[in-house]
Order: C-alpha cells, then sequence, then structure tokens
C-alpha cells in the first residue's frame, strides 16, 4: 500500500524560496500586488461599486431644514 500511482508527497514539499525573497513591504507593496493584471481588474471592479455606492447614497441624503423658518419671501409679485 506505499506505492501510490502520484507523488503526493511532492505536492506538499516546502518550498524555501518565497522565505527568502525581499520587496518592497506596505503601501509600495500593495500598490505593485494591486496594479498587476489579474488583480488589477478585481480593484477597478472594487473601485466602480465604492464610487457608485457612495454617490447613491448621497443621492440618498435629504437635506436638512432648519425648524421655525417659513418658505422663502418672494422678490417680486406674481401678476
Amino acid at each position: 500500500m506505499r506505492n501510490f500511482a502520484l507523488p503526493f508527497t511532492a505536492g506538499f514539499a516546502q518550498k524555501h524560496d518565497m522565505a527568502k525573497q525581499t520587496g518592497p513591504a506596505g503601501f509600495k507593496g500593495m500598490l505593485r500586488w494591486a496594479i498587476t493584471p489579474p488583480q488589477s481588474y478585481a480593484v477597478y471592479l472594487i473601485g466602480l461599486f465604492l464610487i457608485f455606492g457612495l454617490s447613491y447614497f448621497a443621492g440618498t441624503m435629504k437635506p436638512k431644514h432648519s425648524v421655525g423658518m417659513g418658505p422663502p419671501p418672494v422678490s417680486a409679485p406674481r401678476n
């Protein structure tokens, strides 16, 4: 039972190459990651949804009217 058709242990071997990589960390690293092609499409769509959602939310807000004020004064009498 020890001989398998596929070498399963090769897929689970540890790869130490990633630990040796020294790239920009923080905001620069995230920016570089976000502008690579597969991620850039997702970042663009998320940005579109955020802008649409914020503009929709801002459009549904009602302006606050001050209490006790009547209608605005009429500047000229109507005929």
